[in-house]
């Protein structure tokens, strides 16, 4: 027997808003449509909740909604596309890999401020005074 979650269940399990939930189903995002219950509300199985997950990996992650939709296009066209859907994701994954490496470099320049900083205000507080210029 498939469980089935109100819109309002789906957003406290998800973390979505039901704002965020309506665009995904107007953008072509969900896989299929929500399961109706027989007074028309929408209601989301586990399976739903597991794609939503996937979603949010991918928007945490950067990828563009067009791409998320293509993605979507292509999990409902069949394992026939499993090669695109490689090639989707690998593109992906690289800038991903290419924002981590350039957050990794501002993080290390944050990183040699704050000891610059740490370094200056114990000479300072030893020396009693100055003004920093950095």
């Amino acid at each position: 027997m498939t469980t089935y979650y109100s819109p309002a269940e789906t957003v406290e399990r998800t973390g979505f808003s039901l704002d965020t939930l309506r665009y995904y189903e107007k953008a072509g995002l969900l896989l299929d449509a929500p399961h109706r219950a027989s007074s028309g509300h929408r209601r989301f199985s586990d399976d739903d909740l597991a794609w939503l997950g996937t979603l949010a990996c991918l928007r945490d992650t950067g990828m563009p909604i067009a791409e998320m939709r293509r993605y979507a296009e292509l999990c409902r066209e069949g394992d026939h596309t499993i090669p695109e859907r490689i090639a989707l994701l690998e593109t992906h994954n690289s800038r991903v890999e290419d924002h981590i490496g350039d957050l990794l470099s501002k993080k290390a320049r944050v990183e040699h401020k704050l000891d610059w900083y740490r370094e200056y205000a114990q000479g300072n507080a030893i020396a009693g005074g100055g003004r920093l210029g950095k």
